[in-house]
C-alpha cells in the first residue's frame, strides 16, 4: 500500500544535505554568467539534468560523488519542501556542495524542488504501487474493506461527473454531457428530463447535483452547469435549483429558479476551470466553488467571480455579514479568493469547510477555508507551468498575506470530489475527509483533527480517473464516480 506520509526517522537538511561517505565537490563555475543565460533559455528538467543530475542521478537515485538516494518516504514528506528549497539556495557546506541562489531564481529554484518530487514518486510508486487486496479484502488503518462495482459499464453513464441521494435510496448521476439519470442499487433506472440545456465544452457541461439536506420537506436538488453565454463560444459556470416530478421511474426536473448567474461580461471562451462543487452549512447558506475559467489573474479580482468561493443564501440572495458586501465594487456574494480550480467542498463533522482545488503541475491543495481568506493563486504556487517551466514560489514574500494550504499534493492527483466519513460502515474513520484525484486515479483518505492536516492514506487506484467521491448518507460506504471507466464503484467494510 501507498504510504504517503510516515513519521520522519531523522531530520533531513535538505534535498542535497544527505549524509554519505566522502563529502563530493560542486566546483563554482568559471563564469556565473554562463549559467544564469543557460537558466534563462532552459526548462526546469534541464537545469536539474545540468546542475543536480551528476550528483544525485538521472532519477535522484544518487550515487555521483557518495550520495544517497533521494528517493525515500522520509524524504518524499511534505515537511522537507522549505529544507530542500534552503539547501539549494544557500548551499550546504559542510557536504561540499555551493548555493545557487546567485544564478537561479527562487522560482526556478522551487522548479527543481517540484521536479525532484516528481522524481521521487516515480520512484516511490514503482516500488509500492498501490493498495493490494488479498481474497478480495484490501487492509488500511482501522479498517478493512471491499470494493464492490455498483453500476458497471456501459449502463447508461457517459463522462458522469457526480452523484447524490434521495431519502429512499435512490440515486441521481450527472452525466457532464447534459443527461441526468436515476440508480436504484446496481442499476440505472431512469433518467430526468427536461434539464437546462448545458455548454458541454472541454471541462464544461452538466456538473454538480446537491439534494437539500432537507429535501423530504422542500423537494430541492441543486444543480451547477456550464451555462451557453449570449455571445458565441461563451460560457460560465450557473447555479439553479428545482424539483422533481415523478413519471414511474423517470421524473420531470420542474419549477427551476436561478441561485446565481454571473454577469455575461464574465462569460469567456475557453474550455477550462469551470468548478464546482455546493454545499450546505446547515444555517440556511449554500456555499459554491468557481474555477477561474484558465485566467489566473482574475482569481485575485473582487470584481469577478472567477476563482472564488461564494455564500448565499439557499434563496440565492446575499447574506448581509458577508466579507465585501459593502465593498465597492465587489462580487458581495465572495467569501474567499485567489482559488485556481476547486473541484471538491465539504463541512467537516466540527464545521470546518474544507477544500481541495487543482494546480498546474504540482500543487493540488487541502485548503481550510476562512471568511475573507486569500488564497494565493496565482502568485504562490506549489507548481510549475505544464511546459516546464518555472511559475512562483508557495510562500509569501513580504507584504503580501495568504492562506496556506494545509496539506499539497506534489506531484498533482489533480483532485476532484471531496466528503466527509460519517454513519455505520467505518466507524474509526469518522470525520476525516475522503478525497479523489484524476489524473493520480486515487481515492485517499484525510485525517484531520482540530482543523489541521494529520496523515493521508491511500485506499483506492488505478481503476479510472475519479470524478466525484461521496458518502452514502445512510450507509456511510464511500462512493466513486469514475471516467474512463464510465462506472460507479463503493468501498464497503470487510467484516
Amino acid at each position: 500500500m501507498l504510504k504517503w506520509l510516515g513519521a520522519l526517522t531523522s531530520v533531513v537538511v535538505g534535498c542535497v544535505a544527505v549524509p554519505h561517505e566522502q563529502p563530493h565537490v560542486v566546483k563554482p563555475a568559471k563564469d556565473k554568467s554562463e549559467l544564469v543565460a543557460f537558466a534563462q533559455g532552459s526548462s526546469i528538467s534541464g537545469i536539474y539534468d545540468r546542475t543536480c543530475a551528476k550528483c544525485h542521478g538521472d532519477r535522484a537515485q544518487g550515487g555521483g560523488g557518495g550520495t544517497r538516494s533521494l528517493n525515500t518516504w522520509a524524504k518524499f514528506d511534505q515537511k522537507n519542501d522549505k529544507p530542500f528549497f534552503d539547501a539549494i539556495k544557500k548551499g550546504v557546506s559542510d557536504m561540499g556542495m555551493e548555493a545557487f541562489g546567485e544564478t537561479l531564481s527562487d522560482e526556478q529554484i522551487w522548479g527543481l524542488v517540484v521536479h525532484i518530487r516528481e522524481l521521487q514518486y516515480d520512484a516511490l510508486r514503482r516500488e509500492s504501487g498501490g493498495p493490494k487486496a488479498k481474497d478480495g479484502v484490501y487492509q488500511a488503518q482501522g479498517h478493512r474493506y471491499k470494493i464492490t462495482t455498483v453500476i458497471p459499464k456501459g449502463s447508461g453513464l457517459d463522462i458522469p461527473w457526480s452523484i447524490d441521494w434521495l431519502p429512499d435510496g435512490r440515486s441521481l448521476i450527472a452525466n457532464r454531457p447534459g443527461t441526468m439519470v436515476v440508480a436504484r442499487e446496481n442499476q440505472v433506472v431512469g433518467k430526468v428530463n427536461g434539464l437546462s440545456a448545458v455548454w458541454s465544452n472541454g471541462q464544461g457541461g452538466l456538473l454538480d447535483i446537491a439534494v437539500h439536506p432537507k429535501y423530504r420537506e422542500n423537494g430541492w436538488i441543486y444543480l451547477s452547469f456550464a451555462d451557453q453565454g449570449a455571445k458565441p463560444n461563451t460560457g460560465f459556470t450557473k447555479i439553479v435549483r428545482g424539483k422533481l416530478k415523478w413519471e414511474g421511474q423517470d421524473a420531470q426536473w420542474t419549477q427551476q429558479e436561478t441561485i446565481y448567474q454571473a454577469p455575461q461580461s464574465m462569460y469567456s471562451s475557453g474550455g477550462a476551470h469551470f468548478g464546482n462543487r455546493t454545499v450546505f452549512d446547515g444555517k440556511g447558506h449554500i456555499f459554491v466553488c468557481y474555477g477561474e475559467r484558465g485566467q489566473g489573474n482574475l482569481s485575485q479580482d473582487l470584481s469577478r467571480t472567477n476563482g472564488k468561493i461564494l455564500r448565499l443564501n439557499e434563496d440565492g440572495s446575499v447574506p448581509s455579514d458577508n466579507p465585501f458586501v459593502n465593498q465597492e465594487g465587489a462580487v458581495k456574494a465572495i467569501w474567499s479568493y485567489g482559488h485556481r480550480n476547486p473541484q471538491g467542498l465539504v463541512f467537516g463533522l466540527d464545521g470546518t469547510l474544507w477544500e481541495t482545488e487543482q494546480g498546474p503541475r504540482g500543487g493540488d491543495e487541502l485548503n481550510k477555508i476562512t471568511k475573507a481568506g486569500n488564497y494565493g493563486w496565482p502568485l504562490v504556487s506549489f507548481s510549475i507551468n505544464y511546459n516546464d517551466s518555472p511559475l512562483a514560489t508557495p510562500w509569501p514574500k513580504a507584504g503580501q498575506k495568504f492562506v496556506q494550504p494545509e496539506m499539497r499534493w506534489l506531484p498533482v492527483i489533480a483532485s476532484c470530489g471531496l466528503d466527509v466519513v460519517r454513519g455505520g460502515a467505518f466507524p474509526q474513520w469518522r470525520g476525516d475527509l475522503v478525497a479523489g484525484g484524476l489524473a493520480g486515479q486515487t481515492v485517499r483518505r484525510i485525517r484531520v483533527k482540530d482543523g489541521k492536516y494529520v496523515d493521508q492514506e491511500e485506499l483506492l487506484w488505478a481503476m479510472g480517473r475519479v470524478r466525484d467521491v461521496q458518502v452514502h448518507p445512510l450507509t456511510g460506504e464511500i462512493y466513486v464516480v469514475l471516467n474512463g471507466p464510465d462506472m460507479v464503484v463503493k468501498l464497503s467494510r470487510a467484516e
